[in-house]
């Protein structure tokens, strides 16, 4: 657990001191480390919770944080240091395609998944309980991503985290926080923020 946040924690440093895009570093760092957690604790997809109930949760406020995201992202244009991490984060296109952006993407969603909810969250369940588990799993996230020194992936791993940490406390396992991260990871690349399309 300690290994894999400091990998995590590794890679943000590599993006915000490299300026290298994050979805490239992320891409590659975080199934990885996905990777080795689901050989140390098999993931588990639901507990007590239909398959198709859990899937269907992750993609409705997958699609509700998105709506959140875009709308909180309008409200604070104006601020221009957040305006430009945005910038920094949305606008990966003169870097990578879509044709690789996606799928790496999508990578790094179900590797970090895996680890923190799969893992992390997991274990400290069994000595925390569930809430417990779910709020020491959010904390040590956002603490986590707080090294990209970016503040919309910040705010993201605030809210994000939360929910996430949230849903695989109600499932019981990690389909319906990779559904949720999914879409809303997807919808956020596809479809940008204003200050992360191109010109």
């Amino acid at each position: 657990m300690v290994a894999g946040a400091a990998a995590e924690i590794l890679a943000w440093r590599v993006v915000a001191v490299g300026r290298r895009s994050v979805w490239a570093v992320m891409g590659v760092a975080l199934p990885v480390i996905g990777a080795v957690s689901a050989a140390v604790r098999p993931p588990v997809s639901v507990v007590g919770v239909d398959r198709a109930e859990a899937a269907t949760a992750g993609v409705a406020t997958g699609l509700a944080l998105y709506a959140a995201t875009r709308g909180f992202l309008a409200a604070t244009r104006g601020w221009g240091t957040f305006a430009r991490h945005t910038r920094e984060t949305y606008r990966p296109r003169g870097q990578l395609p879509h044709a690789v952006l996606l799928p790496l993407a999508l990578l790094a969603v179900v590797g970090e998944e895996l680890f923190w909810r799969g893992l992390f969250q997991a274990r400290l369940t069994v000595e925390a309980g569930a809430g417990g588990g779910a709020v020491l799993t959010w904390f040590a996230f956002v603490g986590a991503n707080a090294a990209s020194g970016s503040w919309p992936i910040l705010a993201g791993a605030i809210v994000g985290g939360a929910l996430w940490a949230g849903l695989a406390a109600w499932s019981g396992g990690v389909l319906a926080s990779i559904a949720c991260h999914g879409v809303w990871t997807l919808l956020m690349l596809a479809f940008p923020p204003a200050e992360g399309r191109e010109r």
